[in-house]
């Protein structure tokens, strides 16, 4: 089963490292991280990110994952970028997003009519793609699975290996990878939050 990764400057560590470390533990799994040139591309964590290869030598994937980040913008803007993942989703599948890559899939055309999330601060946008915003962590939609921001990814991951190999499967690398969150800062997100594009940290409800 061949995994695909899309990254690109500026991409958000997270977005990409927490699902693909649950990810590669999939059995069958086989890794692709791809950029468009294959160079390494620079994290908004101010490290680089090696990929395996650049998007011509990328096999077909089965599973098509895009990270978001700041670096989102410009890669909406790369049309060898955007018909790379609209080719990938083609013959995927599972296409899938975490946070504001989800806009990179509308830019290929593929949220259309599809319900969809993202990172909180930017849900209002989904509806310019064609997408309709659902409120939780995960939306899926037929072959189509959406992760909210950065740390979603993770839990987006782990439904995908219950849905690709059993519940037992993903309880399994669940412990193996000790994931069982308990946030020190006891905060959430009150649904539906983001309201008029409104983008402050009153979103945030810290108890």
């Amino acid at each position: 089963m061949n995994i695909v990764f899309v990254l690109f400057e500026n991409v958000t560590q997270l977005d990409f490292t927490g699902p693909v470390q649950f990810l590669s533990r999939l059995p069958g799994a086989k890794v692709h991280v791809v950029s468009k040139d294959g160079a390494a591309v620079k994290t908004d964590c101010g490290f680089s990110i090696l990929p395996r290869s650049g998007l011509a030598q990328c096999p077909q994937a089965d599973v098509l994952c895009v990270p978001g980040g700041h670096g989102v913008r410009d890669a909406i803007a790369d049309q060898v970028i955007v018909d790379f993942v609209r080719q990938q989703a083609n013959g995927a599948g599972y296409i899938t997003s975490v946070c504001t890559g989800a806009f990179i899939l509308g830019a290929a055309g593929l949220l259309q009519g599809k319900k969809a999330t993202c990172h909180w601060a930017y849900t209002h946008l989904l509806p310019l793609f064609g997408a309709m915003h659902q409120p939780t962590r995960v939306v899926r939609d037929g072959n189509l699975i959406t992760a909210g921001g950065v740390t979603s990814g993770i839990d987006f991951a782990i439904e995908l290996i219950a849905a690709i190999s059993g519940e037992d499967v993903a309880r399994t690398i669940q412990l193996a990878l000790e994931y069982d969150p308990a946030p020190p800062a006891h905060g959430r997100l009150r649904p539906g939050c983001s309201r008029n594009g409104n983008r402050d940290q009153s979103h945030i409800l810290i108890r």
